[in-house]
């Protein structure tokens, strides 16, 4: 054969096979297609609503969300543990009882709202301030030696200039267990303490 026909033989064999290859390939495709699209290619795709807008959710949601709101609470503390299993969440810290969350309370008693509304909020303080206001004379060395204690890195002259000068700051920022230990600590050395 001349070299011309045999590259043009090859030609053709290498036609006809990529001619066989392609059937397969726009069927892998196809089946790729499929899988990765919707059931439904002709349809639209939702627009983000405007901020005006109520949001419009699927019929499934709206089911799913009569459905529960129909559940006693018996019913509902049982989905609760449920769902919890099956999506494996932690328990989470329970609010405080004063603590209501926000819309809660208008729908469920009203009257009660607003009774906690008049009332003014107590929040408990979590810091206090150790301040030592007057000492008993007699006991002065002890109670010098009790502030040295309590304020770290002072010495007996600084602690002494310090009770000698009063009423002064022990410690700030301290918490409440903290400031009552110390509060019993200086009243038993002597001293008059204040917690603000």
């Amino acid at each position: 054969m001349l070299p011309a026909a045999r590259c043009c033989c090859r030609l053709r064999v290498r036609a006809a096979a990529s001619a066989l290859r392609r059937p397969e390939m726009s069927a892998v495709c196809a089946v790729r297609s499929l899988r990765t699209s919707s059931n439904l290619r002709n349809e639209a795709l939702a627009l983000p609503a405007l901020d005006n807008t109520p949001k419009e959710y699927p019929p499934k949601i709206c089911q799913l969300v009569e459905q529960i709101a129909g559940l006693t609470l018996l019913e509902i503390s049982d989905l609760n543990e449920l769902l919890r299993k099956t999506l494996k969440i932690q328990d989470v810290g329970m609010m405080p009882m004063g603590a209501v969350m926000p819309g809660a309370a208008g729908s469920a008693l009203p009257a009660q709202a607003a009774e906690e509304e008049d009332a003014p909020v107590k929040t408990e303080k979590s810091h206090f301030t150790v301040k030592l206001t007057e000492f008993n004379a007699a006991e002065k060395v002890k109670l010098i030696k009790e502030v040295k204690n309590c304020v770290q890195g002072l010495n007996l002259v600084q602690a002494k200039k310090l009770v000698e000068s009063l009423p002064q700051e022990i410690r700030t920022s301290v918490s409440k267990d903290e400031a009552e230990k110390m509060k019993v600590a200086l009243e038993a050395a002597g001293g008059k303490v204040v917690l603000e």
